[in-house]
């Protein structure tokens, strides 16, 4: 690998991890697509150079998203452990925390017992081509989902203004919390993004796009951490021999771009909707679909 190939491959994870288009996916195609037939053959392949980097850039895509939400997390922690002490939830930064907790656990879980195995079976280009049109079929039915009537009557049954039918995040139930986290499942599958499924789910419990962004990336730092983190012996073994330089470098790309990327889509939640992802990821998949079949 050169430090050319860790430079972009860097960039394409900080932002796709974020983006709901799927880091994985295009972590699968790119290389692909590009002639980087050493990369590409790598993906599939029980052991290998590849996936040993990858551990570098979840790593650093985590940091960035403790940093740009760290007044968020300081919250959090706090609240976790004031409940904890306790043995109440009293306000909604301990709330917020528990449902952290509840919906990492399913994804966490079955991260573990499957993640390696699916990788092997489905990281091919023509898999993820087809996987990134069912992202963009779960985001556009998400979209259209969330304007319909059950959806804002959720809403205003957990103190939501009528006129307004939006709930905060603080008023999500446990039981909701753990379905989006078995959701996440569905991103061990290259082409289903893990932001965008989590998203969905939100959005169909009456959140708005904003709060449903905010738990996305708060619920992801520390799963993308902990896997990063369980498999970083990879990198100080066999499987980094040759690569640890183009790990800190594709590390640093990775780290500045999901920073830039997560304060981006921040803003862009605000106000605007899942919709140009969907057609992209229905577009573009469509292509690779062609082009690999």
């Amino acid at each position: 690998m050169t430090f050319l190939q860790a430079t972009l491959m860097g960039l394409l994870q900080g932002a796709s991890e974020l983006f709901p288009i799927s880091s994985l996916g295009h972590a699968v195609l790119f290389p692909a697509i590009v002639g980087w037939d050493r990369l590409a053959a790598a993906q599939a392949r029980p052991e290998s150079f590849f996936l040993a980097f990858l551990v570098g850039l979840h790593v650093a895509t985590a940091i960035a998203l403790l940093i740009y939400f760290r007044e968020d997390w300081s919250k959090i922690i706090r609240g976790f452990f004031r409940s904890l002490g306790r043995r109440s939830i009293e306000t909604p930064d301990e709330r917020l925390a528990w449902l952290l907790v509840v919906a990492t656990i399913p994804a966490g879980i079955m991260g573990v017992a499957l993640e390696h195995e699916l990788r092997v079976v489905f990281a091919k280009p023509l898999a993820a081509g087809a996987f990134l049109m069912v992202n963009g079929v779960i985001l556009y039915v998400g979209e259209r989902y969330r304007r319909r009537a059950q959806v804002r009557a959720v809403a205003v049954a957990h103190g939501a203004d009528p006129e307004r039918p939006v709930r905060r995040l603080d008023t999500l139930e446990f039981k909701e919390a753990g379905f989006i986290g078995v959701a996440q499942v569905l991103a061990l599958f290259a082409g289903i993004s893990r932001s965008g499924i989590t998203m969905v789910v939100g959005l169909a419990r009456g959140l708005d796009h904003e709060d449903a962004a905010r738990f996305s990336f708060l619920l992801a730092t520390p799963i993308i951490l902990a896997a990063g983190l369980y498999k970083i012996p990879d990198l100080f073994g066999p499987l980094g021999d040759g690569i640890r330089g183009q790990v800190l470098v594709g590390s640093i790309a990775a780290g500045v771009m999901a920073y830039l990327t997560v304060r981006f889509l921040m803003r862009y939640f605000e106000t605007r909707t899942l919709t140009p992802f969907a057609i992209y990821c229905l577009l573009f998949g469509a292509a690779m679909v062609a082009k690999f079949a």
